[in-house]
C-alpha cells in the first residue's frame, strides 16, 4: 500500500473526525499526524475487514485517548510541581527535564534530529522542511512525529528505570 497516497486521500477525513472528538484544531492535526505515523507502522496488520478510512479513524480515536491519558498524568505532575514552594527546586526540575530532552534529541539519528530541530526550534512549516530534504511534506510530517515518538519513548524508559 502506498501510504503517501493514503495520506493525501484520507488525511482530511481523519483530521475532521479527530476535530469532532477533540474540539481543538491544533490537537486534531497533531493526533491525525500521529495516527498516520502509527498506521505506517501497522500497515501490514490491516486486513481489509473494513474501509481504510474506518481503520484510520479507529487509530486516531485510540491516539486521542492515549493523549488524554498522558495529559491526565501531566496535569497530576504539574499539580505536584505547583505544590513545591521552593522556587529554586522547581527551576532545577525544569532544567533537568530540559537537559534530558536535549540529550535524547542529540542522540537521535538523522534525519529525525534535524527535522525535529527545524520544526520545534526553527518553527519551520513541514512543507519547507520537506523541500529542504528534497522530499514531500508528508515525509517531513511523518519523520517529525516519529522523532517525537522516539523522544517520548526514551523519556518514559528513563522514568521506568
Amino acid at each position: 500500500m502506498d501510504l503517501e497516497k493514503i495520506y493525501r486521500e484520507y488525511f482530511t477525513i481523519v483530521y475532521r473526525y479527530t476535530l469532532s472528538i477533540s474540539r481543538d484544531s491544533h490537537l486534531a492535526e497533531e493526533i491525525a499526524q500521529e495516527s498516520f505515523a502509527k498506521a505506517l507502522q501497522k500497515i501490514n496488520g490491516f486486513r481489509g475487514d473494513c474501509d481504510i478510512s474506518v481503520w484510520l479513524c479507529q487509530i486516531a480515536k485510540n491516539e486521542y485517548f492515549q493523549h488524554l491519558k498522558k495529559q491526565k498524568k501531566k496535569n497530576a505532575l504539574s499539580t505536584e510541581l505547583t505544590k513545591i514552594s521552593d522556587e529554586p527546586e522547581e527551576r532545577l526540575v525544569k532544567k533537568e527535564t530540559s537537559y534530558r530532552i536535549q540529550a535524547i534529541v542529540h542522540n537521535l539519528e538523522e534525519p529525525y534530529r534535524e527535522v525535529f530541530y527545524m520544526r520545534t526550534y526553527g518553527e519551520m512549516p513541514f512543507k519547507d522542511i520537506g523541500t529542504l530534504f528534497g522530499k514531500q511534506e508528508t515525509w517531513a510530517r511523518v519523520t517529525y512525529y516519529r522523532a517525537r515518538t522516539k523522544i517520548m519513548e526514551a523519556l518514559e524508559n528513563e522514568d521506568n528505570l
